[in-house]
């Protein structure tokens, strides 16, 4: 007891009765010795065990609200960011990573968050913050396989594995007037920072508890109780020794007399005294906007016995010290006065007034998007905002710094709340979202701050708002398109095995067709080939009747019958002959004799051969072009379709009219064009021309006979060589045919003389 000074005598002379009768006391209700000793052992290792079973409960908690309120702080940034990109301009050469700069909140890239803004195509065209990477979309930094680049907001926030192995909580908005994205990312580990330290800390003070706990136990277990009586009196003096070195407060509420200890002397820079002081001493150093007196009567008032006040004392040499008092509120046992015991903690920072500071903390206030407003802990405004002075519509008189609660909202005009969505209810925070009659949305934080009063943040979330209807209204029509296209899908497989049913049977009735048609063409050659023999004899009969080989027939009439035997035979072995060429073009047995010939020249002979008949009808045959055009063909084939085209044309043409041959060559192709002035076809019946037996009916062809086979044996003929057959009328004006043959290979000396001519 040498030990204690004079300053620590009153201190001990309090603490020693006091642990004096508290060992009394327990001493009547405790066990016997030896049976505490074995006891205590056994109560410590189950109480070590319950608070390490609670700090694991409490550390998985606590993890899994780190991760939550990551998600949401993701979540909050991204939203403010999409709103605010809105206001940005960006054009794809624009200023992207000013625009997400100017877009970003406050504290946006924290705890190692980043924020990527692409374009519509996925190209990343800004960071926040800026950084070196070779990715250049969300999608080589994000991955393929994840949803939030299709579904954005409404896949929320999402943990992934980015494709650079860093496991991060990822988030997308879609801004869709920008026709861009905007990506925000943290990674875990980061998100998790503050917890580790939390758990590392409380980790510690467990293993330290428990080593205590531990010491304590064996102590008990070994010593004997002898020696615990003497190290209880140990104790006792160093537990007064430790509170001699606090800052201790020992406070009577109901007198106002304050006792400090030393080291609160030293503390303010003062000398130490043993006698207790009154209240009003104190309070001629606290600072101005300090009132340690009116939180402790609201403590009395409330009946809490736990306390915890910041203030600011002033030091002896005139600067500002800021403290921590905690303590309990407690009674006297003979007076039921209410006792203050506490110790003092300095907070390591000097607060002085500051008028600059206040200056620049109202500004921030004033500068932020949202409805402020302060109260302290009697209800009594603090300060607000422009912003929700203009909200509520609030004179300038009412908004003066400590207005009443109840004064501000009798001046208010509260606007018309038309829905209101609790987000978040608790015992020291609400949120909710509320609908105003002018179709606004406002998103809504109320939190109670440390000395008892509260915060209100207002937020005008009504893009956010119509963006997520606007989502939900697509999600809508997608899941209603893809209704329709599974419909449609299911439509065009029933529409594709129709087809291929039909494609089955055509297959079948083409076969047959064709099989019908090959067994016509056979049976047309077959039967051209029978005929031809017979007519051949009845021809040749004819003849030689009409001629009188044998001597005279005897009357006229035989001589006029036997010609016109002769040339109705003759007639029928044409169109026999026709229809066997017809018969061996389909059946793909026509043989072409490729030679060098010259088309002037089968053209002249053909028109010779048709020239009598055109004579007769005074029809004018004329030719035009080259004398000699020389290519590689059948010259059999191609007098026989010149024959045919010169016989149609003078047939159809009126008695005294013109037939014109132009011939002519350009790019390696012959064209032979037969013009007449004949009856011309109507253009609807121009395409039935080519057609194995149809003719094109009128009063004029009517009388003129014919199969039906020349123009489709003179066109499949010509096709054979490679050339084509185009026709050209007008009815009542005339008709051109136009043959177009390729030359392929001529000798050099026909193309000169072909050029002399």
């Amino acid at each position: 007891m040498s030990r204690i000074n004079s300053a620590q005598q009153p201190l001990f002379a309090i603490a020693a009765p006091i642990w004096q009768g508290l060992r009394e006391s327990l001493g009547r209700y405790l066990p016997k010795t030896e049976l505490l000793r074995r006891t205590v052992p056994v109560l410590i290792a189950i109480f070590a065990s319950l608070a390490a079973i609670g700090l694991v409960t409490q550390t998985l908690q606590s993890r899994q609200s780190a991760f939550s309120l990551a998600e949401e702080r993701l979540a909050l940034m991204a939203d403010l960011t999409a709103v605010r990109l809105k206001d940005e301009t960006l054009t794809p050469d624009g200023n992207w990573q000013g625009a997400l700069a100017a877009s970003l909140p406050k504290g946006a890239t924290q705890d190692e968050r980043a924020a990527l803004l692409a374009d519509a195509d996925g190209n990343i065209k800004a960071r926040a913050p800026m950084m070196t990477s070779e990715n250049a979309s969300l999608l080589a930094v994000l991955g393929p396989q994840q949803p939030l680049t299709t579904f954005g907001a409404s896949a929320g926030v999402l943990r992934l594995t980015l494709t650079d192995g860093t496991d991060a909580f990822v988030t997308v908005r879609d801004l869709p007037e920008k026709n861009a994205q905007i990506a925000f990312l943290q990674p875990v580990h980061a998100a998790l920072s503050s917890w580790r330290r939390d758990a590392s800390l409380e980790i510690t003070l467990l293993i330290c508890t428990g080593l205590v706990l531990a010491l304590l136990g064996g102590g008990v277990w070994y010593l004997a109780p002898a020696e615990a009586a003497r190290k209880d009196d140990d104790v006792a003096g160093h537990l007064t020794e430790a509170l001699s070195a606090c800052p201790v407060w020992r406070w009577n509420l109901a007198r106002g007399h304050v006792h400090w200890s030393g080291a609160m002397y030293r503390i303010l820079g003062r000398v130490p005294v043993d006698e207790t002081m009154a209240y009003r001493t104190i309070a001629q150093s606290l600072h101005s906007d300090d009132d340690l007196r009116a939180s402790i009567d609201r403590h009395l008032r409330d009946g809490k016995t736990e306390f915890d006040q910041s203030f600011r004392l002033r030091h002896a040499d005139g600067h500002w010290i800021g403290m921590r008092l905690r303590g309990h509120i407690t009674r006297d046992k003979e007076t039921a006065e209410p006792l203050l015991t506490a110790i003092a903690a300095i907070e390591h920072q000097e607060v002085a007034p500051s008028l600059d500071a206040n200056a620049r903390l109202r500004d921030a206030v004033e500068t932020i998007s949202e409805a402020f407003v302060l109260w302290d802990n009697q209800n009594r405004l603090v300060m607000c905002n422009s912003k929700y002075q203009q909200f509520h519509g609030l004179p300038d008189a009412v908004i003066r710094p400590g207005t009443s609660y109840e004064a501000v909202i009798a001046s208010a005009g509260d606007p018309l709340i038309r829905k209101r969505i609790k987000v978040d209810d608790s015992e020291d925070s609400c949120s909710y979202e509320a609908q105003l009659e002018d179709g606004r949305w406002l998103h809504i934080n109320e939190r109670r701050t440390r000395d008892g009063g509260f915060v209100s943040v207002g937020t005008d979330v009504t893009a956010l708002k119509e963006s997520q209807q606007r989502l939900a209204d697509s999600e809508q029509q997608q899941r209603a398109s893809v209704t329709e296209l599974r419909l449609s899908r299911r439509e065009l497989e029933q529409q594709k095995q129709q087809l291929v049913d039909f494609a089955e049977k055509y297959a079948v009735e083409k076969n047959r067709a064709e099989a019908a048609n090959r067994a016509k063409s056979e049976f047309l050659a077959n039967i051209s080939h029978e005929l031809r023999t017979p007519l051949n004899a009845v021809i040749g009969f004819s003849e030689v009747m009409e001629q009188g080989l044998f001597g005279p027939l005897g009357h006229a009439k035989y001589q006029e019958y036997a010609r016109d035997i002769r040339e109705s035979g003759s007639y029928l072995l044409e169109v026999i002959n026709d229809i066997l060429d017809m018969s061996k073009i389909e059946a793909g047995r026509m043989a072409l004799d490729i030679d060098n010939v010259d088309v002037a020249d089968i053209v002249e002979d053909s028109m010779k051969v048709v020239g009598q008949a055109a004579a007769e009808r005074d029809i004018i045959l004329s030719r035009h072009g080259p004398s000699k055009l020389v290519v590689e063909a059948d010259r059999r084939a191609l007098k026989q379709v010149f024959l045919n085209l010169l016989s149609n044309s003078v047939k159809f043409t009126r008695d005294g009219g013109n037939v014109d041959v132009h011939l002519s060559r350009s790019r390696g192709l012959v064209r032979i064009s037969i013009k007449d002035t004949g009856i011309g076809i109507p253009e609807a019946d121009i395409r039935k021309l080519g057609r194995p037996f149809e003719q094109v009916e009128n009063q004029f062809s009517k009388s003129h006979q014919g199969s039906g086979l020349g123009l489709a044996i003179s066109r499949a003929l010509v096709e054979l060589h490679g050339g084509s057959l185009q026709i050209k009328s007008r009815e009542g004006e005339g008709t051109t045919v136009t043959c177009t043959l390729p030359i392929k290979a001529a000798t050099e000396q026909d193309e000169a003389e072909a050029a002399s001519a």
